[in-house]
């Protein structure tokens, strides 16, 4: 049941999300964006948590979940160490996923080496 829900719930993220880039002028980097945006919006008044309970990996794995985890980080770093937390806690969080993109992301350019358009 649990794949069903995150296949659901995920499916349901992306198709906000290719309906935004078809029905308006948006480009792809401002969906991104907005996305980032929604799911810091949604952690920080409690209505992500939800979603994230019911999808797991079908809300977490979209950039939505990527806000939600700067919230979350940030929130729990306030309550261990203040305002210092604001700074360090969305870094924190985060870092695991940033690090492994930029390492991954090299690697595929030196097995692939890509040439400028």
């Amino acid at each position: 049941m649990d794949y069903i829900m995150a296949f659901i719930i995920g499916g349901f993220i992306c198709l906000i999300g290719q309906i935004l880039i078809d029905t308006t002028k948006l480009m792809p980097a401002h969906v991104l964006v907005i996305f980032i945006v929604l799911g810091v919006l949604l952690s920080s008044i409690g209505l992500y948590q939800p979603l994230v309970d019911i999808g797991k990996a079908g809300a977490i794995i979209p950039l939505t979940g990527f806000g939600h985890t700067l919230v979350t980080g940030v929130i729990e770093d306030t309550d261990k160490y203040g305002l210092l937390g604001v700074f360090t806690g969305a870094l924190g969080a985060s870092a695991a996923g940033i690090t492994s993109a930029v390492v991954f992301g090299y690697i595929m350019a030196v097995i692939f080496n890509p040439k400028s358009k």
